[in-house]
């Protein structure tokens, strides 16, 4: 590819911004920021102004380009299709991630995950949401498939892990022991609670033998009382990452906006998408349940929400004018704090990380999109 030199906009590293400068990209990989005095040759591409930032890092997407992992023949294909449809969206960085389901169907999705690693621009690993989750909380997930942890499925996890850049995995004390919870994480495994009914006293031993952090705070979990913190009270004051859907629908803001202070930089964004990011799609299947796309959101037939009709983009927005967050601190939410979770070279504009960049305008409309240092066509979440 050469070296190409971007100038003419703000850069955003993934903790601050940098003016005046010049961004320096050498076959695919960040080479350096610069002064512009100091610029060597190069292909020039000279942005109007906005902010030029980092691909966007997604830990949680179901879906995408009109497909949902692990409800097809070829899941391979599936987490390339999914990669490719947020890519073009501004998320370059993608853990797909696998609902419940059956064993046979997560091991086939989990040998997937092994084979597309090296063949998937912006593929991460998997995140396996499910199928040790709480019945007293399932969301939308099939019922019958929760169930608790065995030995089989914590080899099968524990194996699957040696094979992938990262696997996450959210699941519910009631499902698993601690000692189950430890055993994972000495796997390098990453554990997330989530879709729990579960206490303080719980949340806390799990986070004792490991657990690092909770699955889309305030949604499929117990809430905060008076007498007993719940799930909720556990993600707040203890030290976990803290997952969070910013679509004003899922939270409401002001509730969103007293975790932000509770919780503060352990909090990143999550979309929780579906089949139908980057499509028109109005309606699609979710394990035998139809979904429903209307008013910025997706349902089952009874109502009950079925991940989020969202990009990070759409999120960073309503971060910025609703919650009134400054753009680093919207930004590193959605960059480089969920490349830390779970470790990935990813979600920062430093020397030798690939030359994922986002071109944003002045009022942080998404105008361009880089991935490995090539551009690529930006798409409508709804296109």
């Amino acid at each position: 590819m050469g070296r190409v030199i971007f100038t003419g906009a703000r850069f955003f590293d993934g903790a601050a911004f940098h003016e005046g400068q010049a961004l320096v990209v050498c076959d695919g990989r960040i080479e350096a920021i610069t002064p512009l005095a100091q610029c060597p040759e190069g292909e020039q591409i000279a942005l109007k102004g906005g902010v030029l930032a980092p691909g966007l890092v997604d830990l949680q997407v179901n879906g995408g380009g009109g497909v949902m992992l692990g409800a097809g023949d070829d899941p391979v294909q599936e987490i390339a299709t999914i990669c490719t449809a947020h890519a073009a969206l501004g998320t370059t960085s993608v853990l797909p991630t696998l609902i419940t389901t059956s064993a046979a169907e997560t091991r086939k999705v989990l040998a997937a995950g092994v084979a597309a690693v090296g063949r998937v621009p912006g593929f991460l690993g998997l995140h396996l949401e499910g199928p040790h989750l709480d019945p007293k909380r399932p969301g939308c997930h099939p019922a019958q498939h929760i169930r608790p942890m065995d030995q089989d499925d914590l080899e099968t996890l524990c194996e699957a892990r040696a094979g992938l850049p990262a696997l996450k995995i959210t699941l519910a004390p009631a499902a698993v022991t601690p000692e189950q919870i430890a055993r994972l994480t000495e796997a390098g495994v990453v554990v997330f609670l989530g879709h729990a009914e579960c206490s303080f006293a719980e949340a806390q031993a799990a986070s004792q033998a490991g657990a690092r952090g909770v699955t889309h705070l305030f949604n499929a979990m117990s809430q905060l009382g008076s007498r007993e913190p719940g799930l909720v009270g556990a993600a707040l004051s203890l030290p976990f990452a803290v997952g969070l859907i910013a679509d004003g629908i899922h939270v409401a803001p002001e509730t969103a906006k007293l975790a932000l202070q509770l919780a503060g930089d352990r909090i990143f964004l999550v979309t929780d998408a579906m089949a139908a990011a980057g499509t028109d799609l109005a309606a699609f299947d979710l394990a035998g349940q139809r979904i429903l796309r209307a008013d910025g959101a997706l349902r089952t037939e009874n109502g009950t929400l079925a991940g989020a009709d969202l990009s990070l983009p759409q999120a960073l927005r309503f971060c910025l004018g609703t919650l009134g967050l400054p753009p680093a601190q919207a930004l590193a939410m959605m960059t480089a704090r969920p490349a830390d979770v779970i470790g990935a070279r990813a979600g920062r504009i430093a020397p030798g990380y690939p030359a994922d960049l986002l071109h944003f305008t002045e009022d942080w409309q998404l105008a361009r999109i880089w991935q490995g240092g090539a551009e690529l066509q930006a798409k409508s979440p709804t296109a």
